[in-house]
């Protein structure tokens, strides 16, 4: 009981900052329903969500995750829909479209998942499959320029995987 307890706290820290920054309100009904919501979802979630809890207070963590999110949107989403819209603007189109085996380098769930989801959400590049037994994901790439799986690694995934490491991992 006092695990399950100790892994809904951040659970349920989370819950009522988004619970509170969404309702737009602090008022007194609205701090108690988000703390009630909180406590609820945190204590139903916390053995689904968190196997080690101790990691969401890192502050290391939060700071690498800031990082990647300022990386993430202003460097690595930039570029990539530059890349896209110079590609669609073209007179030729130059695409070379194909599917590439890249190797993954992370331990858990959650960084895996943040790297699929990191890859897929950046224009040109699409995860299409996870082989989770091999470690390797499957990638549809606008334009194929190696299909060599450790440059195709190096130009798709590293720069995503050395921030969920540091995360999640």
């Amino acid at each position: 009981m006092v695990q399950r307890i100790y892994r809904s706290i951040p659970i349920i820290i989370l819950t009522f900052i988004v619970y509170i920054v969404f309702s737009g309100s602090i008022s007194i009904f609205d701090l108690i329903t988000g703390g009630i919501v909180s406590i609820l979802v945190g204590i139903v979630f916390a053995n689904i969500t968190l196997s080690q809890p101790s990691k969401v207070f890192d502050v290391r963590r939060w700071i690498w995750a800031f990082l990647y999110a300022i990386y993430y949107f202003f460097v690595a989403e930039v570029k990539a829909h530059i890349d896209v819209i110079k590609r669609i603007l073209h007179p030729q189109m130059p695409i070379n479209p194909g599917i590439v085996k890249i190797p993954i380098n992370v331990e858990t769930d959650y960084a895996l998942t943040a790297v699929a989801n990191s890859i897929t959400n950046t224009p040109g590049t699409v995860v299409v499959d996870v082989d989770k037994d091999k470690k390797y994901f499957y990638v549809h790439w606008i334009d194929v320029t190696t299909t060599d799986m450790e440059k195709a690694y190096k130009e798709i995934s590293y720069s995503f995987e050395k921030y969920a490491k540091k995360i999640f991992d």
